[in-house]
């Protein structure tokens, strides 16, 4: 079945991810907390602190299923319906500012009638950066493997997807994206043109590809000497991440709304960060070229 087929990928993957990060940092080790959710199912969270060079990160993977929340009925158009959804959601706040957030999740639902018969099924999911400093370097080797994992499905896969990620990662309040980008696909369904099997190895081979788009810009940044005016930039700047996410982000609100575990669906948000009234960057500033951007996405590769 494909629920357990994607459930047993994301456990292995969810192994990968920590231990590589684990190298990097070299002073701290993830802890793991396995957590049961009333209503069935229930997930493996796993949290890295106060490292040397992460200073928060998550990689949580879940399975949650039963009768879909009358909240989330409205949401999706159904009546009374039980539903499986499994996932694996991470996201790393690096200590140097010069390292980017990265966030990531790969995720696959599926809704039954009262016979347990499908009704619907779908995989969703992406990557994305979000940089306090701009090396254009980095934002397009990131986006290079990006765009080469989709070629290897669909030549339109790209383009389609990195819109999605524009759009989606937009602080509408702010007139300004969360970051960079990447790639953002949902409802990926089956249908004539492909099978929910062809959709699983995309979403596997995105998935495979995470470490090869992030990593090598963490090794090369983590040890670029930065200041106090660094290090409140990127407080500020975490400040419209966590904006984002408690306003805008679906699947936040899918897990408050699902009674998912609390501490795991905030685990996206920084330990330290700023709000600083009406703050404006200096003219022609480092911080400055990166609020021009936010502003104004554009093709990196």
């Amino acid at each position: 079945m494909m629920k357990d087929k994607f459930y047993s990928y994301i456990k292995n993957l969810q192994d990968k991810i920590t231990k590589e990060f684990e190298v990097i940092d070299g002073s701290k080790s993830f802890q793991e907390d396995i957590w049961r959710r009333d209503e069935g199912g229930g997930g493996r969270t796993r949290i890295l602190q106060d490292g040397k060079v992460f200073e928060k990160g998550g990689v949580n993977i879940s399975k949650v299923y039963g009768h879909l929340p009358k909240s989330m009925q409205a949401y999706f158009k159904v009546s009374d319906v039980d539903f499986f959804a499994c996932g694996l959601s991470l996201v790393i706040h690096p200590k140097n500012p010069m390292v980017p957030t990265v966030h990531a999740n790969w995720r696959y639902f599926e809704m039954y009638d009262s016979n347990g018969e499908i009704l619907d099924q779908w995989f969703g999911g992406g990557l994305d950066l979000t940089p306090f400093y701009i090396f254009n370097d980095d934002v397009k080797h990131f986006h290079a493997v990006c765009k080469d994992v989709c070629k290897q499905h669909d030549e339109s896969y790209y383009a389609k997807f990195k819109k999605n990620c524009d759009e989606y990662f937009y602080n509408s309040h702010r007139g300004e994206s969360r970051g960079v980008g990447g790639l953002f696909f949902d409802y990926c369904r089956p249908s004539k043109q492909i099978t929910i099997n062809k959709w699983f190895e995309f979403i596997t081979d995105v998935a495979d590809s995470f470490l090869e788009a992030y990593t090598p810009i963490v090794k090369k940044r983590k040890d670029i000497p930065y200041g106090e005016k660094e290090r409140n930039w990127q407080e500020i700047r975490r400040g419209r991440y966590v904006e984002f996410n408690l306003v805008h982000d679906k699947g936040t609100l899918f897990g408050l709304k699902t009674n998912g575990r609390i501490e795991s669906i905030l685990m996206s948000l920084p330990p330290f960060v700023q709000w600083k009234y009406n703050y404006t960057p200096e003219p022609n500033s480092k911080e400055e070229e990166l609020i021009n951007i936010l502003k104004h996405p554009k093709n990196w590769v």
